[in-house]
């Protein structure tokens, strides 16, 4: 369970919470992948790793099609 960020806080980063949950899977995904994490925390969790990348500005998403 992701404790922080809040869902509060990563639902100002997305339109709505269908674009924010199959933005967090995709990018949790290529992080599982083997993509470069663009943090610096360390997480044990790839789910929890996109959360924070999406909660830092650093993963952009814009709308339902896109993610």
């Amino acid at each position: 369970m992701i404790i922080k960020p809040t869902m509060t806080e990563l639902l100002k980063k997305a339109p709505g919470k269908y674009s924010l949950v199959i933005g967090t899977a995709k990018r949790a995904r290529q992080i599982a992948q083997g993509s470069p994490k663009l943090t610096d925390k360390k997480m044990e969790s790839d789910v929890t790793t996109a959360a924070i990348e999406i909660s830092e500005g650093k993963i952009n998403i814009d709308s339902e099609e896109e993610a």
